[in-house]
């Protein structure tokens, strides 16, 4: 390989080493993408290459090369390497001699989610993957939360700094939990349970387990929760005669009721955001007004907890005492990823 070809792929190189480095003897698996993004692709990643691990319990490491900039320099900002990270993911391996394809399918699935939004993910993040993290199965696995992978951590490349983003399998009411706290804080009480986040798709959900439930509530508790946004499908609201009006789908406000005392009750704002309005709490005196088309909602203590205690599973209108506002929780459709109706909630 000639200087020139070694200069033009320096990201690649860098990453490659470092995983050699970290399994020293060992030939890592490389899926490589047939067609390239560029030219018409449908993945956006170059590949995944998978590595064999002793750590924790035995299981295959995969990752990712692509969300950095793995050859030349193309963007503009000399200190960071494309989008600044590279996803890894560690499943528990079995008697299988060869890894399971289908992370190399979530991985390239997220890519597209990062590449085609422009999103990208961080330490403490969360999505859900509305449905599986395996297709086909019926794993109770079925949200991702990241953090900064343990063995790999961050490093510096010829095209800038990059950091080793581990996705780690969580149940639903796992991430519904995460969202109430620190990110990073339950997934570092979830790894004294689960050794390295290792995806077990076995596993039951962590928060049927008294003592880890303890620790979240104490942690709530303490800390309150670090998520600050919340994306609901179905919210409305309006403002008249001094009056709001807040419509919200039924299937979605039990969460919303831990995320305001963890927010607002810890003396700091929740923003909600739906295709028709948004809407912002804060704590305070008791007001309501409409600020560039975002519906302003200061609570007081009282009016808060009342609010809470109305957001139940249950479709109906709930007018509130405490506080100027009547609460219309419509019935919620659960989908999977397909769009395939799942249950009604009313």
């Amino acid at each position: 390989m000639n200087e020139g070809t070694e200069l033009e792929q320096a990201g690649f190189d860098a990453i490659s080493e470092k995983m050699k480095t970290l399994y020293p003897g060992q030939e890592g698996l490389f899926y490589s993408t047939v067609i390239p993004y560029a030219l018409g692709g449908n993945d956006p990643l170059d590949g995944v290459e998978v590595w064999k691990s002793e750590q924790g319990v035995p299981h295959w490491h995969y990752v990712t090369y692509g969300f950095t900039e793995l050859y030349e320099k193309e963007s503009d900002d000399p200190a960071v390497s494309g989008y600044g990270f590279e996803l890894t993911f560690r499943l528990k391996r079995g008697g299988e001699e060869q890894p399971p394809a289908w992370p190399v399918s979530l991985l390239q699935n997220l890519a597209r989610y990062v590449f085609s939004s422009g999103n990208v993910f961080g330490p403490g993040h969360h999505i859900d993957c509305n449905g599986p993290v395996a297709l086909k199965t019926d794993t109770k696995l079925t949200a991702l939360g990241f953090r900064v992978d343990p063995e790999l951590g961050e490093m510096d490349t010829p095209n800038g700094r990059m950091t080793f983003l581990q996705a780690a399998a969580i149940t639903g009411d796992e991430m519904d939990a995460m969202m109430c706290w620190n990110g990073e804080a339950f997934l570092a009480a979830l790894e004294k349970r689960v050794p390295l986040c290792i995806t077990d798709l076995t596993r039951a959900s962590l928060m049927e387990d008294p003592a880890f439930r303890r620790t979240w509530q104490q942690g709530v508790e303490e800390d309150g929760s670090s998520t600050s946004f919340l994306y609901l499908d179905e919210l409305g609201a309006c403002m008249a005669d001094g009056k709001v009006t807040l419509r919200l789908g039924a299937g979605h406000v039990r969460i919303l009721a831990n995320m305001l005392r963890a927010r607002v009750g810890k003396g700091r704002v929740l923003y909600l955001q739906g295709g028709e309005a948004a809407v912002r709490f804060q704590p305070g005196k008791q007001n309501a007004e409409m600020l560039q088309n975002v519906l302003v909602i200061s609570l007081p203590p009282d009016a808060l907890e009342e609010l809470c205690g109305v957001l139940n599973p249950h479709a109906g209108v709930y007018p509130l005492t405490a506080f100027p506002m009547t609460v219309e929780l419509v019935p919620t459709k659960i989908t999977d990823r397909d769009g395939n109706v799942l249950n009604v909630i009313q």
